[in-house]
């Protein structure tokens, strides 16, 4: 019997296991799917020869993270590659700002918007590099975040604190508004803020378009040799060699409960797997309470409070093999492993306007990544492969774009988006579509066959607007691992911190896990 069993070999769940085994638990992971990673896996989607990442593909918040940094994952064999450039954002007009590693070329291209800019980018980097370890500290450990608040309050002048607190609190159109003149650089900003489900004028955005900028800035975007799955597999690689056991293809139905604590759990063949000390899933927080825990566990406000959870927008991906580069017109897109596509702030405000009333944007914010420029191991010679992801409405009332798609995700629903898809990225990069060797197409139903966490297409484990984040993710009064049910601690991206990859709200469900123990030990100490 193991001392603990995680549900979910996402990088969460693997992340906590990796935590527990290190300290000396035995720990057995239970995966539905036949391979581990959940969100963060690589295959042969299209044809023989070509890695294409399945989800999620560059991972700045993993490489800054505490957790998956405490675990030397170079040692079990991830390597990190980077694009010459983290991330363009080109446009018809023929401007494209971007940031790249050298922080002068980065300057350079946002003074060619306008003057200033750049010093003024130095200005708020400078503020960044100055805060980020508290700030990430803050983000990635558990909530309350006493210890990096502290740190963070602290490298902060007294004077200058009311102001940052506005700073943080700004939606990323009056933050670019106020710190650059130009539009250029407003647009790279708050393309940034649409990684974290942030339209322009939500509160926060800001600040997390400026952490992504300065992510980028400081670490790149990076992405693994030879895929998303290479990061999998070392975390795989380092919990095997501290004792941890996997198995796939054995998908959890059911948390065993026993006089109120969870005691382990029950697989759709019948089969228990017990844990002596916990049960820690990486399961999103609706499916774990109403399916695999059950109404009678729990109480009635956290029940409501769980109803109440609010999901992150719907997504469709696309996949493509391609004979050759993307063509685009502007020569630092050609460089930059990641690429937005959006016309201006305006273009990214209407869009999410039209996903805020259920309708589906005729011209959709793309993000498109051509990580294989990096990586040779990922295509043939002389080929490449990218990809690109946009935002649905997870219901969807109608069709901005006048062709009578309601999200029924059919063959020609499907077919008419993907082109509309194709289109944006036409007219930036002409000759694109005459590339494409093969495509494959992720609709938000076969994004959840493929992944049951990805609810519908929603990749960030529920929407991170400020409603939900902090204490009152996943419910109001929560904020932290722990569950009504004692042994049972949630380790999903439904958890603080949320969405991306960096392994924190694993690790955190796994320590609370260990301090849990070490209280119920206590009174047989004495």
């Amino acid at each position: 019997m193991p001392d603990a069993v995680v549900i979910g070999a996402g990088p969460n769940g693997l992340a906590a296991a990796n935590v527990l085994a290190a300290r000396g638990w035995t720990v057995a992971v239970l995966e539905a799917q036949s391979q581990p990673g959940g969100a963060v896996r690589s295959a042969e989607l299209i044809e023989p020869g070509y890695t294409n990442d399945l989800f999620s593909s560059f991972y700045p918040l993993a490489v800054a993270s505490p957790v998956f940094g405490a675990m030397d994952l170079a040692d079990h064999g991830l390597r990190w590659c980077r694009s010459p450039l983290a991330l363009a954002h080109p446009t018809l007009d023929g401007s494209c700002p971007v940031v790249s590693s050298d922080l002068d070329e980065t300057c350079a291209s946002l003074d060619a918007g306008h003057p200033g800019d750049g010093d003024r980018w130095r200005d708020l980097y400078s503020r960044w590099q100055r805060l980020e370890p508290s700030i990430i500290g803050a983000l990635t450990g558990p909530f309350p975040p006493v210890r990096a608040g502290l740190r963070l309050v602290g490298s902060i002048p007294p004077s200058e604190l009311p102001a940052f607190v506005r700073f943080a609190l700004l939606p990323v159109r009056r933050m670019g508004e106020e710190e650059f003149r130009g539009e250029q650089a407003r647009r790279l900003m708050a393309g940034n803020a649409l990684h974290a489900d942030f339209s322009p004028e939500a509160a926060i955005s800001g600040f997390f378009g400026w952490l992504l900028m300065g992510l980028a800035q400081g670490h790149g975007f990076p992405v693994p040799e030879g895929g998303a799955g290479s990061l999998t597999a070392a975390l795989v690689a380092r919990m095997q060699s501290h004792g941890a056991t996997l198995t796939c293809d054995a998908p959890v139905t059911s948390v065993v409960i026993r006089r109120g604590r969870a005691v382990g759990v029950r697989l759709a063949d019948g089969t228990e797997v017990e844990a002596k000390r916990a049960v820690i899933a990486d399961v999103a927080a609706p499916s774990l309470f109403l399916d695999l825990v059950g109404e009678q566990h729990l109480p009635a406000s956290y029940l409501e409070g769980i109803r109440r959870f609010q999901w992150d927008l719907a997504t469709v991906k696309v996949d493509w093999n391609l004979d050759g580069p993307i063509p685009w017109s502007s020569p630092e897109a050609r460089r930059a492993g990641t690429v937005h596509v959006a016309d201006s702030v305006d273009a990214l405000t209407m869009g999410t306007a039209a996903l805020s009333t259920g309708q589906i944007p005729d011209r959709p914010f793309l993000l498109v990544g051509q990580q294989s420029m990096v990586d040779p191991t990922r295509q043939p010679a002389g080929k490449e492969s990218a990809w690109a992801y946009t935002h649905v409405p997870q219901h969807v009332r109608g069709d901005v774009g006048g062709e009578d798609l309601r999200g029924v995700w059919d063959e020609r629903e499907t077919e008419v988006f993907v082109a509309r898809m194709e289109h944006e990225i036409e007219m930036l990069a002409p000759g694109f579509g005459a590339l494409i060797r093969g495509r494959h197409v992720f609709t938000p139903s076969k994004m959840e066959a493929a992944d049951a966490n990805l609810r519908h297409g929603a990749i960030n484990g529920g929407t991170a607007q400020l409603h939900q984040q902090l204490v009152f993710r996943p419910v109001p009064g929560a904020g932290r691992p722990g569950t009504p049910v004692k042994g049972l601690f949630l380790g999903s991206a439904s958890a603080h911190p949320g969405g991306g990859v960096h392994g924190a709200c694993g690790a955190n469900a796994a320590r609370a896990a260990i301090a849990a123990e070490w209280r119920r030990a206590v009174p047989f100490r004495r």
